[in-house]
């Protein structure tokens, strides 16, 4: 009589599934799959062979600490067919003289996360025998038609998915730089860090069977990482700090890669890694959501609406020698702001409103309690269908509010002018497959000035004023006073007044005279000019004071006042310089001068505000790969930098990483750089994965904290 069948070890077959899987960077001797593909297995035999009809496997997946077959968190199904009315599927391979090869697949709509894979055998007779035969991690899947998270493009995929570096861009406007960034999601333990994140959330933390039910849904999970990003409710990965004071961690603008951040997060307990600001908050949850499957980008705002009391309004307020002042109400417009997209089905919104969804981690404004942002449809902002969830109003906010100006003087608020396109600007983020910038505005808005963009945002204001009482500011009378706005304003200040053009008759206009270079003057003219045939007589009040990239004014360093006596027509030009020394210790992280002038006619009421930031530049570092690179043979890199400025840099740190070049982020001290003192060292490492590769390099000293470089190295995989 034939013996009941027991196993004696199983085969993953964790290279080839993880090959297929599209997760063999992650990892080559763990089974890391994708939902509602399939993977095979192998099982060996001890006694016999599997006979079919005899002999009756059952699997049995769990996920989470407490699985319940009525909530989907415990799959059973059975080889044969039989064993309940699971989604999860078991198929026969092939049938050895000892072994079993089984075929196995989760349906597209199963939690992702841990899996532990056990089975039964019903042997003929009657023996029951049961295993643990290995645990599995699951993920989303883009290249499965029935995941939500479906993306219908490989090379969008491999963009989106597998690209481990990136760039993030910043700056102002009218001089968009950009920040190269390592993802790094495939690193070692990576993986483990993003479950982990997941278990530390207080959804799970307050409810773990539901939340591990809900962990197939690609809107749930976007909105627990979200959170999670940002310490502000938990211990998130990363606190906020915008108030120029890192002593008690690293400033923001330091940080090179999401690698780094997360591993010391794990490696402390999970408390929180000091410090963050925008663009690292969504770089952090790039780097997560595409560990896990769901594809992701990075996207700049520029000029970046943060409207804290939903009117679609952001005001900004200005003294009578035009500088700028702290807005009371905290509405800013940021010089730029960085969130995520992330692409996803949205079968709990109106058809059509799926794909491209905005996920915001930097901690601004609560959600449902939690501060977290989205997933707000791209689609729905662009059509000003603020109802639908999730924060759509503040996502319209943020790409399309309106900007009110405000003269305060005598304790009193004169409005000035008010602004239709100051908001939302050269929308961005890295091309597919390219190292170019993408501009992707029209995505979020029709364009600026246009009927079909005017009829949006007043919808949008319809929908949130139903039920709402009146701002402060709304329904104000006009100003008593009008003010022309000049063209060089960086929030689109230029726009024409609301009064006829033969009515402005002087313009404003700065100019840079030379590229403003850090440790170099700032040399500039204003130019005035009179566009009647009347005298003019003017006195203007120019000033200069550094802003923090969200917009935050500091005091201004520099003031001047200039008289300019015009003829009919006439156009003079003022000269102006800032010297280095007197900028260069009010200067902020963000390297941002705002240049503003207040001009004002002495025999006539009206004013002229002009004003323009400027981004100070570094000279980026040089990287040089001195061979070709192959997995597993020595490459030498050499690092080219320099201290740009006419003054000694202490405590220099050069940091350099690049995922599959480096095993761990490098470190070197360099000490003292001597003024304008060029310098350079050479790396070793050995390349350890193949494919398009980048290194990304930072260097930091008590003067300055972010000049940055990057080299995309193609890695080849050797004879």
């Amino acid at each position: 009589m034939a013996q009941g069948l027991e196993v004696a070890v199983t085969d993953f077959q964790t290279s080839w599934n993880n090959l297929q899987h599209h997760t063999e960077e992650i990892s080559s001797d763990r089974l890391l799959v994708r939902r509602g593909q399939a993977f095979n297995i192998t099982l060996y035999f001890i006694n016999r062979g599997f006979q079919p009809g005899l002999d009756n496997i059952i699997f049995v997946a769990d996920t989470g600490p407490l699985p319940d077959l009525t909530k989907g968190t415990r799959s059973v199904f059975s080889l044969a067919g039989r064993g309940g009315p699971s989604p999860w599927i078991a198929s026969l391979k092939a049938n050895g003289a000892t072994s079993l090869e089984v075929s196995l697949c989760a349906p597209p709509t199963a939690p992702v996360g841990r899996y532990l894979l056990k089975i039964h055998i019903d042997s003929f007779q009657g023996s029951v025998t049961a295993y643990q035969i290995g645990e599995f991690i699951l993920l989303f899947n883009p290249w499965c038609p029935g995941d939500a998270v479906y993306l219908d493009s490989e090379p969008q995929r491999q963009e989106y998915v597998m690209n481990d570096y990136g760039f993030i861009y910043q700056g102002n406007k009218n001089w968009i730089y950009l920040c190269p960034w390592n993802y790094g999601q495939f690193e070692k333990n990576i993986i483990d860090i993003c479950l982990q994140l997941l278990d530390k959330s207080l959804n799970f933390q307050m409810d773990p069977a539901t939340d591990c039910v809900l962990r197939g849904s690609p809107v749930y999970i976007s909105r627990v990482v979200c959170a999670m990003i940002n310490s502000n409710d938990d211990n998130g990965v990363l606190s906020g700090n915008w108030s120029e004071n890192y002593s008690d961690g690293i400033n923001p603008v330091e940080w090179t890669g999401s690698v780094a951040i997360l591993k010391q997060w794990h490696a402390t307990g999970c408390q929180p890694v000091r410090y963050g600001q925008c663009w690292v908050f969504a770089a952090v949850m790039c780097t997560v959501m595409r560990c896990l499957g769901i594809p992701t980008r990075v996207i700049t705002n520029f000029d970046s609406g943060h409207d804290t009391d939903g009117n679609l309004t952001i005001d900004e307020y200005y003294d009578n020698t035009g500088r700028i002042l702290e807005n009371k109400k905290k509405d800013s417009v940021w010089n730029f702001h960085v969130w995520n997209e992330c692409w996803m089905a949205r079968k709990d919104l109106p058809p059509g409103y799926g794909g491209w969804q905005v996920v915001d981690a930097t901690p601004q404004e609560t959600s449902n309690g939690l501060y977290c942002c989205g997933p707000a449809s791209v689609r729905a902002i662009k059509e000003g269908e603020v109802d639908l969830n999730y924060d759509t109003p503040f996502a319209f906010s943020m790409v399309n509010a309106d900007c009110m100006s405000w003269l305060v003087y005598g304790g009193k608020e004169q409005r000035l002018h008010r602004d239709t396109n100051t908001v939302g600007n050269f929308i961005s983020t890295k091309s597919i497959q390219s190292d170019e910038r993408d501009d992707i505005t029209e995505n979020y808005k029709y364009k600026e000035g246009s009927t079909q963009e005017r009829q949006v945002f007043l919808k949008a204001l319809q929908k949130l004023r139903a039920g709402r009482p009146q701002g402060p500011h709304q329904g104000d009378p006009r100003p008593s006073r009008p003010m022309t706005l000049s063209q060089d304003s960086p929030r689109r200040l230029d726009t024409p007044s609301l009064r006829p053009r033969d009515v402005i008759q002087v313009s404003l206009k700065f100019k840079l005279l030379d590229p403003p270079n850090m440790g170099q003057d700032i040399s500039f003219a204003l130019l005035a000019h009179n566009m009647s045939y009347q005298f003019k007589d003017l006195k203007v009040n120019l000033s200069a004071q550094s802003l923090l990239h969200d917009g935050s004014p500091l005091p201004p360093f520099w003031q001047d006042t200039v008289f300019i006596i015009l003829s009919a027509e006439e156009a003079k030009t003022h000269h102006c310089k800032i010297p280095y020394s007197q900028y260069s210790q009010y200067l902020s992280t963000d390297k941002l001068i705002r240049l503003s002038a207040l001009g004002e006619e002495m025999s006539c009421p009206e004013k002229v505000l002009v004003d323009k930031i400027i981004t100070l530049a570094y000279p980026g570092i040089v990287i040089n790969v001195l061979a070709a690179a192959v997995v597993g043979q020595p490459l030498s890199i050499q690092v080219m930098f320099a201290n740009p400025l006419l003054e000694h840099a202490e405590d220099c740190m050069l940091v350099v990483e690049g995922s599959g070049l480096f095993k761990k982020q490098q470190r070197i001290l360099i000490g003292i750089l001597k003024p304008q003192h060029q310098a350079s060292i050479t790396l070793e490492t050995v390349p350890f994965k193949s494919g398009q590769r980048q290194i990304q390099a930072n260097l930091r000293s008590n003067k300055f904290k972010d000049i940055k470089g990057y080299r995309n190295v193609y890695v080849g995989v050797g004879l």
